[in-house]
């Protein structure tokens, strides 16, 4: 059961993800039949003035030695660095070894690692921090296409608004879904939603690092309908069959059929967000045929299937 949840803060510390917790954890809602939770938010400073990464300032009224009974111990987002003050590491790694539920928001994660709780860990993190979290960490098994990881005593959250469905989770998990469920209405918020952080990710369309291939590729993208095969393209590109699959890879990172399949997922992404089209005429013209195809595809390259996409990224009525 938790019952007192200790928030760490940091120079940086990114507004929002903090106020996450405290919406969740940090508001008497004994009213609505919430359980009251002893909140203490906490720093190495206490009474003094954090830099905030949206230039501005807040106080944590307690130090470190409250985590030493907190039931979760969370570290909302902040920026990372190459070094970690050393008191906050030991008091987490101490957290851990007595049994407390960890839980971060966002780059809060980079923190566990550095303290070592991540090994052989999964967890996630925002997708913008991936590639570098892998870098810093690489022992820790990082999954960046899901809102969050539940790992036993250890839950981390993807960017931002993820923070509050590993909140949620956390609060369904220990003290069950009406609580939930109640918290969730007072915030205006869905208790559980779908698919995971792939569906956020901006995905550019991929262009080719030399110029040989990109008149091909603008064509590509210019008939997703048209069946295309590696010998159409090699001959568009005036090379042989193995020459192009060659430097098509180099090119782009990824075969031609994944190549224009991720095309006609992105094509099918702006006109289920654009148009009222149905599905069926989104697979037509994104060149899938049919919708089934268009579902297939879409889950795995987004995460969540296209009606749910659309229920929420939909710009059209």
């Amino acid at each position: 059961m938790v019952r007192k949840v200790a928030v760490v803060l940091m120079e940086d510390v990114a507004v929002f993800e903090f106020g996450v917790l405290s919406e969740v954890f940090g508001i008497d809602r004994t009213d609505d039949g919430v359980p009251a939770f002893d909140f203490k938010v906490c720093s190495t400073r206490p009474g003094e003035p954090l830099r905030t990464s949206s230039h501005s300032a807040v106080i944590a009224p307690y130090g470190l030695e409250e985590l030493a009974d907190a039931d979760l111990v969370a570290l909302p987002a902040t920026t990372w660095r190459d070094e970690y003050d050393e008191r906050v590491l030991t008091a987490l790694r101490q957290a851990a070894d007595r049994g407390a539920i960890l839980l971060t928001v966002c780059s809060g994660a980079f923190v566990l690692a550095a303290a070592g709780l991540l090994d052989g860990r999964n967890c996630a993190t925002h997708w913008r921090y991936a590639d570098l979290f892998r870098k810093r960490y690489p022992d820790a098994k990082l999954d960046p296409d899901v809102l969050f990881v539940d790992d036993g005593n250890i839950i981390t959250s993807a960017g931002t608004a993820a923070g509050i469905d590993a909140c949620l989770h956390l609060v369904r998990r220990e003290l069950g879904s009406a609580v939930a469920t109640r918290i969730a209405r007072r915030m205006v918020v869905p208790p559980q939603r779908d698919g995971g952080q792939r569906q956020y990710v901006e995905v550019p369309v991929p262009e080719s690092s030399g110029e040989s291939l990109q008149p091909v590729l603008d064509w590509m993208v210019d008939n997703l309908t048209v069946e295309h095969t590696v010998p159409d393209l090699a001959r568009r590109a005036r090379m042989s069959d193995r020459t192009f699959a060659r430097r098509f890879v180099a090119e782009t990172g990824t075969t031609p059929l994944k190549w224009l399949t991720t095309q006609r997922v992105l094509h099918a992404r702006t006109l289920l967000e654009q148009t009222s089209l149905g599905i069926e005429q989104i697979a037509a013209e994104s060149g899938f045929g049919t919708a089934a195809l268009l579902r297939h595809h879409f889950r795995r390259v987004v995460g969540i299937p296209p009606q749910n996409y659309r229920r929420t990224f939909q710009t059209t009525a």
